[in-house]
């Protein structure tokens, strides 16, 4: 079956009050039961801050590692989630119900190759 990324682009700046925080967290562990109950969750995870990304790259010939994200931006990728979806479709409403969980923009996106179950 075809997987999808839902991609979290949260905005750069401090995090949301603990009161927001809380009623987020209790819709993604509710969506999160959803995902598995259906058979289409696959993998999800939240990530640090872009400050804590090491940006590893090839120029001329050598391998570079700096610190810090790789671009400059208003937002950032805050967190992901894999699904299994039999279409674009079903991959598109699992991104309705995420971008309502967290209140974040969703970016919906197939992985090339079909994964084996």
């Amino acid at each position: 079956m075809p997987q999808y990324l839902l991609s979290l682009y949260q905005p750069d700046g401090g995090a949301a009050a603990p009161e927001v925080l809380e009623g987020i967290s209790r819709d993604l562990d509710a969506l999160n039961q959803e995902l598995r109950a259906a058979g289409a969750w696959v993998f999800a995870g939240g990530l640090h801050p872009p400050s804590s990304a090491t940006v590893v790259r090839l120029k001329e010939g050598d391998v570079l590692t700096t610190d810090g994200p790789f671009a400059e931006g208003k937002e950032h990728l805050g967190g992901f989630t894999i699904v299994k979806a039999p279409d674009l479709d079903s991959a598109l409403e699992w991104g309705r119900k995420l971008t309502r969980a967290t209140t974040l923009p969703v970016e919906v996106r197939p992985f090339q190759h079909e994964a084996e179950d």
